[in-house]
């Protein structure tokens, strides 16, 4: 029940909605019974045997005709039955009415719900941390934000509404139908056990397929996420048979999945149905057959169609409590889904004790360890050198020596396993992440931009800043002269990843949003190894203003743009190996000599394959 206690409180804010719609459902049910016991004084005086002795007559029967008599007191039969058709009528237009209030209840207060869940999930999945990220396919992430959210509101109308509705449907007809034949009711009722004990059957297999759909819904929608992005690769490739049978395979295994649930979900269904019929049945037989039930006298033709209509009203909402264990085990199965999601621990929460960040004098990195989990190989070992203020310091080394990872520790975005990083003496980690951030600038080589005009891509994180302030730093950047070019300026949409940008701009405007944010400490990871001779110098052009009276940490691939560093921390396998300058590194002939020499070699070859 852990999913179940969990989802209602998530309803507490809607209970004020919920009460109306409880209200508004009772007194439906409650105008429904009435129409039933309207229509015995009805068909009384429509067959023109009112006021005659009646065998089997019941105390419904003898209640109806006191509750009436005022109303009808001195009419003419005609009359009377003219007066009972208005009340049956109003009768009919107020439960509708209370039946149409309560669904509209219903609706504001699951919508209500999805709107609260869905923005719970998203600020969430933005405190996870990153490993999260990267063992979790994106599709998945998106099908349980949108779609499991979605399935989970039918918890509201399923349990909450919708279930006491047709209970207390069924509770007022059975009042009705007690009071006209108590033993023919309980005759009914006997047969009830059967069927819940039937679907009870159905019950912990539909659940589990419901499980399994929602895995195979999130692959789909993840295979879909991540061709979509790669159709650059895949046609570069000629993948798009391959790709299009493999998603023909895994929309069969999704198909086969549903077709597995709906086998289990579909019996609920038919199973009431000839359960309801099956009581149609008995009813005509021990109606017109007293002594089936013990009865003396057959009841009043009129009494038995009532009894009939009543218990023939009892199918509708019978088979929705009958499928409420299948429509509830799909809910909860998306529920669970979602759940889990929220139940990620969050690396994002400030812990007691964490200060405001403040920079004044360096960086200091104490023999710092990490890894990404305690079964894997430490990424860094026992990193230690220092960053001062006002100083450009560069990491240097092969592919995977770690140095990416050794940026990511300075914003917080991973913590050390061991060891500690300190700013003025602080250790990170009784920082604020938000403080800590707010001094840091990230110029990555992978830009990232959203699907937003020029303006809010470089303003991004500085959301007071003018539009003269976003044309000086598009300016400083080298950016203003493409911007100006493009359709509408500033107020350009750059569309999904800026993709109707170039390389170089798009760096460039990654510049702009770092200028503009003016901060005191700088991360950059190489932003021109992959851009055309022009290109080149235009970002060059712009970093050599970004960095200017900043601290700097830089990731360099290509050393060239690093001999002007301050100091150059030479990583491998996740060790510091070497540290000094340019010329020093250079005359030691150690692992930063054999990279230089190997990149220049390189560019020559190049440089001589152009000529």
């Amino acid at each position: 029940m852990r999913t179940e206690l969990r989802l209602l409180r998530l309803v507490a804010p809607y209970r004020g909605l919920l009460a109306i719609g409880l209200i508004t459902t009772f007194l439906a049910s409650i105008f429904d019974g009435f129409t039933l016991v309207i229509l015995i004084p009805l068909l009384k005086h429509l067959f023109g045997t009112a006021g005659e002795l009646r065998t089997g007559s019941t105390r419904l029967e003898g209640f109806v005709d006191r509750l009436i008599e005022p109303f009808i007191a001195g009419l003419t039969p005609n009359e009377v039955a003219g007066r009972l058709v208005v009340v049956l009528a109003v009768s009919l237009l107020l439960k509708n009415l209370m039946s149409y209030t309560s669904t509209q209840v219903s609706v504001r207060a699951q919508e209500g719900l999805v709107r609260d869940l869905r923005t719970r999930i998203f600020a969430h999945l933005l405190t996870l941390d990153f490993g999260y990220f990267q063992r979790t396919r994106a599709g998945q992430l998106l099908s349980g934000i949108i779609t499991e959210v979605d399935q989970t509101k039918t918890v509201i109308t399923a349990s909450l509404l919708s279930l006491f509705r047709n209970v207390v449907a069924v509770a007022v007809t059975l009042v009705v139908l007690s009071q006209i034949s108590i033993r023919l009711t309980l005759l009914m009722l006997a047969f009830v056990p059967l069927l819940l004990v039937l679907l009870q059957a159905l019950l912990g297999r539909l659940r589990r397929h419901s499980r399994m759909r929602t895995h195979e819904r999130g692959e789909v929608t993840a295979l879909v996420s991540e061709r979509i992005g790669a159709i650059r690769l895949i046609r570069s490739y000629g993948e798009e048979p391959r790709e299009a049978a493999r998603f023909a395979q895994q929309a069969d295994r999704y198909r086969k999945q549903i077709i597995r649930t709906q086998r289990f979900s579909s019996l609920t269904s038919p199973v009431s149905e000839v359960f309801s019929g099956f009581l149609v049945i008995l009813i005509i037989g021990a109606g017109t057959r007293p002594g089936l039930i013990g009865l003396s006298a057959p009841l009043a033709p009129e009494v038995i169609i009532v009894f009939l209509m009543a218990a023939l009203k009892l199918t509708s909402p019978l088979k929705t409590i009958s499928s409420f264990p299948a429509v509830m085990a799909v809910a909860l199965a998306s529920a669970e889904r979602v759940f889990e999601m929220l139940d990620e621990r969050s690396a994002e929460v400030d812990r007691p004790g964490e200060v405001e960040a403040r920079f004044e004098r360096d960086v200091v990195f104490e023999e710092v360890s990490f890894s990404y989990g305690a079964a894997d190989d430490p990424v860094l070992s026992e990193v230690s050198f220092v960053v001062p203020k006002g100083r450009v310091v560069a990491l240097v080394g092969p592919s995977g020596a770690g140095k990416t990872t050794l940026a990511d520790l300075v914003p917080r975005f991973h913590d050390p396993t061991s060891g500690r990083i300190l700013m003025d003496g602080v250790p990170l980690t009784r920082l604020t992440r938000r403080s800590l951030r707010s001094l840091l600038g990230v110029v990555s080589q992978d830009t990232v931009l959203l699907n937003d005009t020029v303006l809010a891509n470089i303003a991004y994180g500085s959301p007071g800043a003018t539009r003269e302030q976003v044309a000086g730093a598009a300016q400083a950047a080298n950016a203003d002269g493409f911007i100006s070019r493009l359709p509408e300026g500033y107020d350009t949409m750059l569309g999904e990843r800026g993709t109707r940008l170039s390389g170089g701009q798009r760096q460039r405007i990654a510049i702009a949003r770092a200028l503009l944010r003016d901060p005191p400490i700088l991360i950059l990871d190489e932003a021109t190894s992959a851009l055309d001779t022009e290109s080149e110098r235009l970002v060059q052009q712009a970093m050599d203003r970004l960095v200017q009276e900043r601290t700097v940490l830089v990731i360099a691939h290509r050393l060239a743009t690093v001999r002007d560093a301050d100091e150059i921390v030479v990583l491998d396998a996740g060790r510091v190996v070497q540290r000094g300058t340019h010329e020093e590194l250079f005359r030691a002939c150690g692992l930063y000599r054999r990279l230089y020499d190997m990149q220049f070699r390189d560019e020559e070859t190049v440089v001589a394959a152009e000529l």
